[in-house]
C-alpha cells in the first residue's frame, strides 16, 4: 500500500518517502503478522526435535548464515551442551532458562546476548513446564560433551532441511517454507 497519493503532513511538513530505486538483486522484507499468536496457538507448525524440544522458524538466512526461530521446550532438564560459532541474541518469550556455566537466568521479558565461541550447558528448572525463547542464531552450534568433543551440529541449513522434512510430512505446502528463506 502507498500513501503517495495521500501524502502526510508532520509540524507542517510533507513526509516524503525515499524517492530512489532500491539496491538490485536485495532480498524482499519479509513481515509475518500476529507471529506469537499464530504460532503459539498452532501446534503443527512447531518442527520437532524431540518429544520435548521443537522450534519454529521465522527466517532462514541461507545467504548469511543465520537463523530466527523460536524455540519451545515442554520439560525440565538440560537441552544441550554446546559452542557457539557466531553471535547469538536471546529474547525470553515464556518460562526460564540458564546456562550451567554461568551464574545468570534467562527469564521471562529478559535479554541474552552469547558471543562467538561460547561454550554451555542450556537447562530448563524444574518447575518450568514450558519454556519458548525468540533466538536470533549467526553460524552455527557444535554440540559438544562436557570435555568439548564434538557430538553433532546444527546450523541454518540443518534448520532448513528439519522444517523442509516436517512440513512434508505434515502437507504444509513448500511455498509456505519459501516465504522465509533469504
Amino acid at each position: 500500500m502507498s500513501k503517495q497519493s495521500n501524502p502526510e503532513l508532520v509540524n507542517g511538513k510533507e513526509v516524503v518517502p525515499f524517492q530512489l530505486p532500491q539496491v538490485p538483486y536485495m532480498s524482499p522484507d519479509l513481515v509475518i503478522p500476529g507471529v506469537l499468536d499464530q504460532f503459539l496457538e498452532d501446534d503443527h507448525l512447531w518442527v520437532p526435535t524431540s518429544d520435548s524440544v521443537s522450534f519454529k522458524p521465522l527466517l532462514l538466512n541461507t545467504s548469511a548464515g543465520y537463523y530466527v526461530n523460536l524455540l519451545r521446550v515442554r520439560k525440565s532438564g538440560v537441552l544441550s551442551c554446546h559452542r557457539h560459532t557466531g553471535t547469538v541474541h536471546a529474547f525470553v518469550l515464556k518460562g526460564r532458562w540458564y546456562y550451567l556455566e554461568h551464574d545468570w537466568v534467562a527469564e521471562e521479558k529478559s535479554f541474552a546476548y552469547e558471543p562467538p565461541g561460547e561454550t554451555h550447558t542450556l537447562y530448563v528448572p524444574e518447575d518450568v513446564t514450558e519454556m519458548i525463547t525468540l533466538f536470533i542464531v549467526h553460524g552455527g552450534y557444535t554440540y559438544v560433551d562436557a570435555y568439548g568433543n564434538a557430538t553433532g551440529y546444527e546450523d541454518v541449513f540443518t534448520k532448513l532441511e528439519s522444517t523442509r522434512a516436517h512440513y512434508q510430512n505434515i502437507g504444509i505446502p513448500m511455498s509456505e517454507l519459501e516465504k522465509i528463506i533469504r
